[in-house]
């Protein structure tokens, strides 16, 4: 094929999806916005520009998400295009092959795939943050959006598991608090259930607590000390969501958690999601071209296109289950990361070598 022919599809598929994320985009930042003018009116704090700035800064983390949806839509309405303008048609007719006329894209999409995540991943992760401490500075609060907060640690007092209902926005002062202490065999030896509790430098202070243990009657304390190894910032950086951290400060974040003695599974996670998403891009590509590069004057588009968004949503469906089993621990976060692109992809090319070859 071509230089001019493939610059030209490239040129159409690239303006395409990004118009589709662009569209993407705005509808996200509209329904956020509205949501948080409907939040503001119990906020003095609140207003409408400043809920707009807010929304703005909320949407790419939003977006990042919907990216492949974007691409999948975005591929099938260049296909149809081209499709319905009769220029695959002249293409195929002149001996160009369906792999031919899919490498112009393939190509766009791992360049687009790989600035998403060097770049506009980065930008998204650190807008999040700037979003979030600007609403619990309007709202107030500190919930962890992950729900309630469990932190694992080892001391010179054995092991420990603090389970937390809330925190503050550091996550060094905890509400609702219950520590189950272990000893050096890992044999359980008391429960604590306290009201609140902060981080000091070498312990944990927590207050109006009621010591249980078995065998012996509950003792109520004004103030129970915990030793602890955790600083303030491996503490902070427990309660970080993925989202709002950026590519290149995963692995770091990765090696800090674990070094601490906390879970770093989501982090590890994220992270191999990232690296395989030029190749999960491509997957929708593939979803695409399965279901849209039929001539449109042969019919049944409304049934391709029907085929095609229920197959991308299928893989999406997919691509969620394997990543909560990830984060469970049931299998590895490269296995997790990497296996719903490859099988989307290795789907794809089997369709149209069916359709292509026979």
């Amino acid at each position: 094929m071509g230089r001019t022919l493939s610059l030209y599809l490239a040129g159409r598929f690239a303006r395409t999806v990004v118009a589709v994320f662009a569209g993407i985009f705005t509808l996200i930042y509209v329904v956020d916005l509205v949501e948080m003018l409907r939040r503001s009116g119990d906020a003095p704090k609140a207003t409408a520009l400043l809920m707009a700035a807010l929304s703005f800064l909320r949407t790419p983390t939003v977006a990042e998400q919907a990216l492949p949806f974007a691409v999948l839509f975005g591929s099938m309405i260049a296909f149809l295009n081209l499709s319905r303008k009769l220029e695959l048609v002249v293409a195929r007719a002149a001996g160009v092959s369906v792999w031919q006329i899919l490498t112009p894209p393939l190509v766009v999409i791992a360049a687009l795939g790989i600035l998403s995540v060097i770049a506009y991943n980065p930008a998204s992760a650190w807008m999040k943050q700037q979003a979030d401490r600007v609403e619990n500075d309007i709202f107030g609060g500190g919930s962890n959006p992950w729900g309630d907060l469990w932190i694992r640690q080892k001391s010179i007092d054995g092991q420990a598991i603090i389970h937390a209902a809330g925190k503050d926005a550091e996550g060094t002062s905890l509400k609702g608090v219950e520590i189950f202490n272990f000893d050096d065999k890992g044999n359980f030896v008391e429960r604590i259930d306290a009201e609140s509790g902060e981080l000091h430098n070498g312990f944990w202070q927590f207050h109006n607590a009621k010591i249980v243990t078995p065998g012996f009657e509950t003792q109520p304390v004004s103030t129970y000390l915990l030793a602890t190894a955790l600083d303030r910032r491996e503490v902070a950086q427990a309660f970080v969501a993925p989202d709002t951290v950026s590519f290149w400060s995963l692995p770091s974040l990765v090696e800090q958690t674990a070094r601490a003695g906390l879970d770093p599974t989501a982090y590890r996670l994220k992270y191999q999601e990232l690296l395989a998403r030029p190749l999960t891009l491509a997957a929708m590509v593939f979803v695409a071209a399965c279901f849209s590069l039929r001539f449109f004057r042969m019919g049944g588009i409304e049934y391709m296109v029907s085929g095609g968004v229920a197959a991308g949503f299928m893989l999406y469906v997919a691509t969620k289950v394997i990543n909560d089993l990830g984060e469970a621990g049931f299998i590895s976060a490269s296995v997790a990361g990497w296996s719903p692109g490859l099988v989307g992809c290795l789907f794809g090319v089997y369709v149209l070598l069916q359709q292509e070859d026979g």
